[in-house]
């Protein structure tokens, strides 16, 4: 994890991969359309004419897709050399702009009519394995996209990430030093702490409760009560705040050191991170009333 990562130098947007895609996430995209499609070319021929009825059906039968209704091209400019159209594709996907290349799997995973995929337990449709091996890069490299029912779809919207990066930049720095933290630790590529994400977002809801209260110490279910001598905070929503504070530090939460099995996941971790960020940002509103 980089430094700007770590103390959060480095743009929301541009950590969560919003609106671009760095190398790592297109080679590993790539990476998948050659294991799963390219790779299982036989041979180099690809006319109609020299390839058997079932040799490279599939991949013919994709490229004039490609061909016809993605590039919009005349299909006599299909070339019938398999070296010459997989060059073609390489240099379009590693030139065209970052939303293109949704476009281009989204389009293979619907038009390739290759019928399963090995797996290490068994054969699958290729429609499934192909979009769990894309959603599996896409959390690694921290898109904002996944695969939803065969669709490329948003998964995180402009106002979790606005509320994000408010947070962020909170007035008190140990409340922006925990918010940046969790995103750091949910957003490392190599080894995502979700769980200490978690609790970073929690400790950044206690850390504001502290210093609002100007408290030394003392928990956040503690700190959540003293917190309506200072503002007015609606009855249903700091219940709400109180349990899933308590949800993260009962013996079967976030915090239970003993905890033995890691069953938390991206969207846990995210969820616990956007919570705390808007709870704290309503906070400092309520503060300026």
């Amino acid at each position: 994890m980089s430094f700007s990562e770590r103390y959060g130098y480095k743009p929301v947007r541009e950590t969560l991969q919003v609106e671009s895609m760095d190398d790592a996430l297109r080679n590993g995209l790539w990476s998948i359309l050659t294991v799963g499609c390219w790779d299982i070319v036989k041979g180099d021929s690809f006319h109609r004419r020299v390839i058997s009825e079932k040799q490279n059906k599939e991949h013919r039968h994709l490229c004039e897709m490609l061909w016809i209704n993605y590039f919009k091209l005349p299909i006599d400019q299909l070339h019938h050399e398999w070296t010459e159209v997989r060059n073609y594709l390489y240099k379009y996907f590693f030139n065209c702009p970052w939303y293109e290349v949704y476009d281009f799997i989204e389009f293979v995973a619907h038009n390739y009519q290759y019928p399963k995929m090995n797996t290490r337990e068994q054969q699958v449709p290729f429609l499934k394995a192909f979009t769990q091996s894309c959603n599996g890069r896409l959390e690694i490299e921290m898109s904002a996209y996944r695969f939803v029912n065969g669709q490329i779809t948003r998964i995180t919207n402009d106002e979790e990430i606005e509320a994000i990066e408010q947070a962020a930049s909170n007035n008190f720095s140990t409340v922006s030093t925990h918010i940046n933290r969790s995103l750091a630790l949910l957003s490392d590529r190599e080894t995502p702490d979700y769980r200490n994400s978690i609790k970073e977002s929690i400790s950044a809801v206690e850390s504001l409760a502290a210093e609002i209260l100007e408290a030394d110490k003392g928990t956040l279910g503690q700190l959540i009560k003293q917190l309506e001598t200072k503002i007015d905070i609606h009855p249903a929503l700091k219940d709400a705040f109180s349990k899933l504070y308590g949800y993260t530090s009962d013996a079967n939460g976030i915090r239970h050191a003993l905890m033995e099995k890691e069953n938390t996941d991206f969207h846990d971790a995210k969820f616990m991170l956007v919570t705390c960020s808007a709870f704290i940002n309503y906070v400092d509103g309520k503060l300026q009333e």
